[in-house]
């Protein structure tokens, strides 16, 4: 049986934590999914924002502001 690199296993977790974000679970179930001890590990390490969340996001504050 072929054995996984660690880093192809490392990569899946970044790739499930970024899925979880852009699905809508929360930070906190993501965390208990993952096994980080602390919300920190997932949010700042893990997770990671794709530019069209940026212009989402920049759209939905330009929308509050000229509403």
């Amino acid at each position: 049986m072929r054995q996984i690199s660690l880093k192809v296993v490392h990569d899946l977790r970044h790739g499930a934590a970024s899925l979880m974000a852009a699905l809508g679970v929360s930070a906190r179930v993501a965390m208990e999914v993952l096994g980080h001890s602390q919300i920190s590990t997932t949010m700042n390490h893990y997770t990671h924002v794709a530019p069209e969340w940026q212009r989402e996001a920049a759209d939905m504050v330009a929308k509050g502001l000229w509403a």
